[in-house]
């Protein structure tokens, strides 16, 4: 089986650097290695300073795809990035290089793995009648028609209640019944080569603050004006993305920069906190955890090396 190299974890853990490094390392050892994006923010093109998408210095030479692959008026959901990255590992293994996947998404990254629940498409009658019922009405309902999955759910989650309770109100099977029935994860087809990054979070939290002061200081808010200039729905995955929403709030005078910078800085870090925690807990245990930032290739990737006799 090919090697796919994976490095995961929360935002401005140093995911992107060290992408680059090894496959400056594998170049170094004459191998190639390409990094394919698995960052839900950073596929769309319109977010190219408030996903922090990596410049074209930071690349350093090293071919990057899926990086600003979507127009943000098109919706990229799990199985539409899973079936594009699928195409390019088998693009880049063909040509004999190495994949290097690099992202925080913790879905996107389950859904290329493990596959997608073939749930069939939702009655669109039925999925109106649940959107339009309260959450503690349809939380109710589910505990009554999905009580295992309602169980997992907290009463407050509208979306995930939701999602549920029109699964099997459409199906007539709960929605456990289609998650144990995933199809076209790669994870059995491939050799994966793991790394999670979790540095420590209050040295994470500092990052992630003055990286978003960064991002106003460096585009952003001209990038939430030429958003808001197309009018989209607001709905949308690229409309809702961190930074968006508090730039939105400031060019519309509904609140100052600096009240703009620190909503932007703590919903970065709330949103670090989750994905920390999903990252922390989520991934297989077998999966090595990183909590420094002195990175040595050789050692993280040793196994990487001597699978693709790179040593």
């Amino acid at each position: 089986m090919k090697a796919v190299a994976l490095i995961a974890g929360p935002t401005a853990s140093g995911k992107s650097d060290l992408a680059v490094a090894l496959a400056l390392e594998l170049a170094r050892r004459g191998a190639r290695g390409v990094v394919i994006n698995a960052d839900s923010a950073q596929v769309y093109r319109d977010l190219a300073v408030l996903s922090a998408r990596p410049t074209a210095e930071e690349m350093q030479g090293v071919e990057h795809r899926l990086f600003g692959a979507w127009n943000g008026a098109d919706p990229c959901s799990a199985a539409d990035w899973a079936a594009a990255a699928r195409r390019e590992i088998d693009s880049v293994q063909s040509a004999g290089a190495v994949p290097i996947l690099v992202g925080g998404t913790g879905l996107y990254i389950r859904t290329l793995l493990d596959g997608i629940a073939p749930v069939p498409p939702i009655d669109p009658a039925v999925r109106e009648a649940v959107r339009a019922l309260p959450t503690p009405e349809a939380y109710a309902a589910l505990q009554a028609e999905d009580p295992e999955r309602a169980a997992r759910l907290s009463a407050a989650d509208r979306a995930r209640i939701a999602r549920a309770l029109e699964v099997v109100r459409s199906t007539g099977r709960p929605l456990a019944h289609w998650q144990g029935e995933r199809t076209g994860g790669i994870g059995e087809a491939i050799s994966l080569f793991p790394l999670v990054l979790l540095p420590e979070r209050q040295r994470l939290y500092r990052r992630c603050d003055a990286r978003f002061a960064q991002m106003l200081e460096q585009g952003a808010v001209e990038e939430v004006e030429t958003l808001l200039a197309r009018d989209l729905p607001p709905a949308l995955p690229v409309m809702r993305a961190i930074g968006v929403r508090e730039i939105a709030a400031m060019l519309k005078g509904e609140c100052s920069r600096a009240e703009a910078l620190a909503r932007g800085q703590q919903a970065t870090r709330n949103y670090a906190k989750r994905q920390y925690t999903w990252f922390k807990h989520q991934p297989p245990e077998p999966w090595p955890r990183s909590e420094s930032d002195n990175f040595v290739i050789d050692d993280l990737f040793e196994t990487l090396f001597l699978n693709t006799g790179l040593t």
